[in-house]
């Protein structure tokens, strides 16, 4: 397509998320797919910028996309930026410990998508509140399920979410109503990928410009 002619290589079609400019590696497989429950639960449609750093510390076999990579976004209003929050993306392949994780934090406690569990952990307890004037503030622990449950695992098999999935898109393809996960879902990830790929490989803080539908570098 667009890319410079290379001789035939066969571990980079079979390996082609190893290596630039055919993939980027870990945020276009894994990264996106996470960016996604951000957008959802917040209904933000990007990130205000992103800042990112990473390398190939461990496998030296020729492959050119990073194998350990941490992503800093900086989320909240798109012009208020007295409001926000920040979310850490981070992903290994030094190491296995732990597994895949998504952990929301707020003053009131955690909410836990490998558990599937609201608790009030790291919650500002009302000791501490009384301190500066404040009330506690402390979820109640509770299973997911109890709060209307939520599945954000990015399947690929013939599980019931992937199945829920897609019968959701066909039917809307029927009846031409707007899909759970709509084309300006696709467009919001997109663009939050597009702003990690820029500070991967820039080293620099990377924001979006919405008019002109452009990456900035700082």
């Amino acid at each position: 397509m667009n890319r410079p002619y290379e001789p035939w290589d066969p571990r980079k079609y079979i390996e082609y998320r190893l290596f630039w400019p055919y993939s980027s590696g870990i945020p276009g497989q894994w990264m996106v797919h996470q960016i996604d429950t951000v957008h959802w639960f917040t209904g933000l449609p990007r990130p205000r910028s992103v800042v990112v750093n990473g390398g190939l510390y461990l496998w030296k076999d020729g492959r050119k996309n990073f194998d350990t990579l941490t992503a800093v976004f900086d989320y909240g209003p798109l012009r208020d930026e007295s409001k926000g929050f920040q979310v850490v993306y981070s992903s290994r392949q030094t190491n296995s410990a732990g597994g895949v994780k998504e952990l929301y934090f707020s003053n009131g406690g955690m909410l836990n998508l490998q558990t599937n569990r609201i608790t009030p952990e790291g919650g500002l307890t009302q000791k501490m509140a009384e301190v500066m004037g404040m009330k506690g503030n402390r979820l109640l622990e509770m299973d997911i399920a109890e709060a209307g449950g939520v599945e954000t695992a990015a399947n690929t098999g013939t599980d019931n979410a992937t199945f829920a999935h897609m019968r959701n898109w066909m039917e809307c393809v029927r009846s031409r109503k707007k899909p759970n996960a709509d084309i300006r879902a696709g467009y919001n990830h997109s663009v939050a990928l597009c702003m990690t790929i820029a500070a991967m490989h820039t080293g620099k803080r990377v924001t979006f410009d919405d008019k002109n539908q452009e990456v900035v570098i700082r």
